[in-house]
């Protein structure tokens, strides 16, 4: 991300604006302002929130036990179904979860704040290092786990605490996966991803192995011989591409990449950034690179989507945030040819669309928007490498109710497998549920037969 002669340089702004610009989007509650969000609660019999959660948090206990003025035993609440449940409380879009499915909605148009309380709750308990969970004696059985991510991480614990010992495997320098490396970094301003994941690991009984990738460190195969059972959380590896001219450019740059640089850097003056960026996508990746691209001091910056507003993968909530941060968003634009000079971006050709007998279509009418600097953010793909062996559905790793694959003693869940949204929350659930799976069928003593047919 270092600076070049396009105009693509850091340190556009004052340190003060810089760490301004980057605070917490949320911060979080104090004990009197907690009390009076949980007082707002209903306590609902049959809460709507709760099954609205895809790790079926029991959100009016939790709450209750906030408003009775025990936040530890609401993290517990919380823990027993959601480990990550910190950095959930942080990413989640509560706003389309379990916030939408609130009763408050109804009488007043806004709901409990679930989202912060939560943070709440599991903030305390993790600021005083409070442990709740022991690990049953040793069954004897090992696991692999193959990615230190929301859904490998889940299933570890789970593991760990029934007595199994784990080894996880992942290819970054650090464990953490998407929270560490994924998430807007105003997002998560407080080092929760690797304080969560110390906290996880607290537990014993984890081994995590840095720097290890399945189909080139080992094999599936190896796996299965020295372990038994595997979990696949690898996640998605991949990026598509624009499949435009000129996409090899100077400044055209993976929006993922971008995201991670600004997670990991120490001084957010040393990304560089352009003076006027374009974001291609609709998704939740590209409002966050839009989003931290103008806080990082871009003047003009631009999403285009190919779609309509109500098309978005984004929330509502999340356009609208990006928006206030002085983003634009135009619909129904496609990228069809990056414009350069001496090898740099200098613009994007970009194509109207349209919907035509229930086809997107490209209009035939054209126009060049001005960038330095271009984001790419229209969707990762899932690498097969390492599990040619596996059935795949729609591009990923086809799996049964209990995440197992279509090889014995292999499961899988998170972004890698084709069940429910690519959140952290429901990677939590996945990993958590396999890992119920494997333990069940490794106290039956019995080794599964193929799931997936």
């Amino acid at each position: 991300m270092g600076t070049n002669a396009s105009g693509i340089h850091g340190g556009r702004l004052s340190p003060a604006d810089y760490e301004k610009n980057f605070s917490d989007l949320h911060p979080p509650l104090d004990h009197h302002e907690a009390l009076v969000a949980a007082d707002r609660c209903y306590f609902c019999h049959d809460a709507p929130c709760m099954t609205a959660c895809p790790t079926t948090i029991d959100i009016p206990m939790f709450i209750r036990q906030i408003s009775t003025g025990n936040p530890v035993g609401s993290a517990k609440t919380i823990f027993d179904q959601n480990i990550l449940g910190g950095m959930c409380a942080r990413v989640c879009p509560t706003e389309t979860l379990c916030e939408q499915a609130c009763v408050r909605n109804t009488a007043e148009e806004r709901p409990v704040e679930i989202g912060r309380l939560q943070r709440y709750a599991t903030d305390t308990a993790m600021e005083r290092n409070i442990q709740f969970y022991e690990r049953a004696a040793r069954t004897g059985h090992r696991v692999a786990v193959i990615g230190a991510g929301p859904a490998g991480l889940a299933c570890a614990h789970r593991l760990a605490v029934n007595g199994h010992d784990v080894v996880v495997f992942d290819a970054r320098v650090k464990p953490g996966g998407l929270n560490e490396y994924g998430i807007a970094t105003y997002k998560a301003t407080d080092d929760i991803a690797q304080r969560e994941v110390d906290y996880v690991l607290a537990i014993g009984g984890i081994e995590v192995r840095n720097g290890q990738r399945l189909g080139r460190d080992f094999t599936l195969g190896e796996l299965t011989d020295n372990f038994d059972a595997v979990f696949l959380g690898m996640g998605l590896a991949g990026v598509n591409a624009l499949q435009v001219e000129g996409e090899q450019l100077a400044g055209v740059d993976d929006a993922v990449d971008f995201i991670a640089a600004l997670r990991q850097v120490e001084d957010k003056a040393d990304i560089a950034i352009g003076r006027r960026v374009v974001v291609i996508g609709g998704g939740m990746t590209a409002i966050d690179a839009a989003v931290q691209a103008k806080l990082l001091g871009a003047e003009e910056v631009t999403i285009c989507y190919r779609r309509g507003k109500e098309h978005m993968n984004a929330s509502e909530f999340e356009q609208d945030l990006a928006t206030s941060k002085g983003v634009m968003i135009r619909h129904w634009l496609q990228p069809k040819r990056v414009v350069g000079k001496d090898g740099h971006v200098m613009g994007i050709e970009v194509e109207y669309t349209e919907m035509r007998d229930g086809r997107l279509t490209g209009t035939g009418e054209t126009g060049i928007l001005a960038a330095d600097q271009i984001f790419k953010a229209i969707g990762q793909t899932f690498d097969p490498i390492g599990v040619s062996n596996l059935q795949l559905e729609g591009g990923r790793i086809a799996v049964d109710a209990e995440g197992r694959t279509s090889v014995a003693r292999v499961w899988a869940g998170g972004d890698c497998v084709k069940a429910g949204e690519d959140l952290t929350v429901t990677s939590v659930a996945q990993g958590r549920d396999a890992a119920d799976s494997i333990n069940r069928t490794l106290a039956a003593g019995a080794r599964p037969s193929v799931a997936v047919a």
